[in-house]
């Protein structure tokens, strides 16, 4: 954040009150873990409550918490929160509890982890994991309502942060539209685009008009040809994800890594323009336009500002390349690809729901990106590049952007201090 954003937390009201609005959710049956950088909070990491509590599974489960830890190279503490509705009614929740905490203490203290604060948090009551004095704690423990009145919690909402209940971003409202005119005209758009898909000149012309969509500040409604074309371009895989990387990475590295994987064939210099809707022609008729991370020649080769020893779409899927991603143009490519999703189903909404998984996972959230992804194979079952990147929350792995605070997503905006 910067200094103007900055937010002060005193109590453990306050720090509670903060956690749902850094995740965008209330968990549930979940461990939270704040690191701490002095008196600063640092990265925010949220993991399901392990079902089975053998000595073997905690240890394991307590291990793969400190190596998540571990990616805040300049963290020197930690807070625990766990939230969950196990235990309230009898008393029993910090004797439930208690045995993942004492798991983790030894974990974090051997990774230089001073362990400041735990709490544990239901529905109804919230409680200090350390603190057994009944007028202090009483049982069951303290009523949720004041994490909810906290001072930290109505700044949050003042700003315009809001909670979800439960970790899912699709609602009633974003079910797809049925209409087979417009779907039509989308096919008949792939039906020509799939017949250029391999042309340089092509590639570049739909690179610009997505270009022009990301950076340009009108509303995310597109008119049936802007919008058939937008879909459709997400259709051909190898286009779909050239978008993703100009999104992050810019058209050098797009064009680049294109070039690199052999995409084009040789093609006459006097192919006529791809015909790009107008309302996306602003800046798909400039040759060699300038992207945000680097230029781009008339030819489609990176000029020497791009270093050509990185440009792998693999290496911006995984968010190991760039040093820093565009998390403008991904913002923008989100709220975009929400709005085009609802326009119709098939493979089109299957792509746009895997980019948005993925931008999620990007975020370092795992909860939405899980409901995006399987959403996506539900909308096409068996979409290969859902079902890699499912395989990949699935296992646990943060994406490298996410493990810098350099370079994290800051859901509240601003820079680094």
């Amino acid at each position: 954040m910067t200094a103007d954003n900055r937010v002060t937390i005193s109590r453990p009201e306050d720090i509670l009150g903060f956690i749902p609005h850094a995740l965008g959710l209330w968990p549930k049956e979940s461990l939270v873990a704040i690191t701490l950088r002095g008196q600063t909070l640092g990265a925010t990491l949220r993991v399901d409550l392990p079902a089975e509590r053998s000595e073997r599974m905690l240890a394991a489960f307590s291990r793969r918490i400190g190596e998540y830890l571990d990616a805040d190279h300049d963290a020197d503490g930690v807070l625990l929160a766990f939230f969950s509705d196990d235990g309230w009614d009898d008393g029993g929740v910090a004797a439930g509890e208690l045995r993942l905490l004492e798991a983790l203490e030894p974990v974090l203290a051997h990774r230089g982890l001073a362990l400041r604060d735990a709490w544990f948090i239901g529905s109804d009551y919230w409680r200090s994991a350390y603190c057994a004095d009944l007028e202090c704690c009483p049982l069951p423990g303290r009523p949720v309502d004041q994490i909810l009145d906290s001072r930290l919690n109505a700044e949050m909402v003042f700003r315009g942060s809001n909670v979800r209940e439960s970790p899912r971003l699709l609602g009633p409202g974003d079910e797809p539209v049925l209409d087979p005119e417009f779907m039509r005209a989308e096919g008949a758009m792939l039906g020509e685009l799939l017949r250029r898909w391999r042309s340089r000149k092509a590639f570049e012309e739909m690179l610009d008009a997505w270009t022009w969509v990301l950076d340009s500040n009108s509303p995310d409604e597109f008119d049936g040809e802007a919008a058939a074309f937008l879909r459709a371009s997400l259709r051909v895989p190898a286009w779909r994800d050239a978008v993703v990387v100009l999104a992050a990475a810019g058209k050098a590295v797009a064009c680049g890594g294109a070039e690199a994987f052999g995409f084009f064939e040789h093609e006459d210099d006097e192919e006529p323009a791809l015909v790009i809707p107008s309302g996306l022609c602003s800046l798909a008729s400039v040759p060699g336009t300038a992207s945000a991370a680097g230029t781009t020649s008339a030819a489609g080769k990176p000029t020497e500002s791009a270093d050509v020893s990185v440009l792998r779409y693999g290496d911006v899927l995984l968010g190991l390349y760039p040093e820093n991603p565009d998390w403008k143009r991904l913002t923008r490519l989100d709220q975009v690809l929400a709005t085009l999703s609802r326009l119709g189903g098939g493979e089109a909404r299957a792509a746009m729901l895997t980019i948005r998984g993925w931008i999620q996972w990007c975020r370092g959230s795992g909860s939405f990106a899980h409901e995006l992804l399987s959403q996506a194979d539900a909308e096409q079952q068996g979409y290969r590049l859902a079902e890699l990147l499912a395989e990949v929350v699935r296992r646990g792995t943060v994406c490298g952007w996410a493990k810098s605070k350099l370079s994290a997503w800051r859901k509240f905006g601003g820079v680094v201090p």
